[in-house]
């Protein structure tokens, strides 16, 4: 199980991947970065996403499971994960699940012209089921 090093090397190993990040949402507080910052500033970056992620983590018609919904939709994180696409770039936040009320998040830079979305999509919640903090 890798940690947050280990982690952030694995993401950067994506086809496209410009920078990474492990990021707190409630403080905004940078755990880890790599590679390039939009911005050329991991600490402004992680400030920034975690607005984001925090509001969306926060909104009732976000993390509201359908009425009568159980199982593993009604437990957990209240967003997966988000995806903001530019005219350059795709941005993808996800969410880590743990044991304990988790407030962190994975943020992947992809080039939009060398990137695979949905391989990084879905490296990165792979990347995040595994992550040990």
């Amino acid at each position: 199980m890798p940690g947050i090093d280990e982690c952030l090397l694995e993401a950067m190993l994506l086809p496209g991947a410009l920078g990474a990040g492990v990021a707190d949402w409630t403080s905004g507080l940078a755990l880890g970065a790599i590679g390039q910052a939009p911005g050329g500033d991991h600490e402004a970056t992680a400030a920034e996403t975690a607005e984001l992620a925090r509001t969306a983590a926060e909104h009732p018609g976000f993390g509201t499971p359908a009425e009568g919904a159980a199982g593993p939709a009604a437990t957990g994180p209240p967003v997966e994960d988000l995806i903001i696409t530019t005219r350059t770039a795709y941005h993808v936040l996800c969410f880590v699940e743990t044991a304990f009320d988790s407030s962190v998040f994975l943020h992947l830079w992809l080039d939009r012209e060398e990137g695979n979305l949905a391989l990084a999509r879905l490296r990165l919640r792979d990347l995040a089921e595994r992550l040990v903090l």
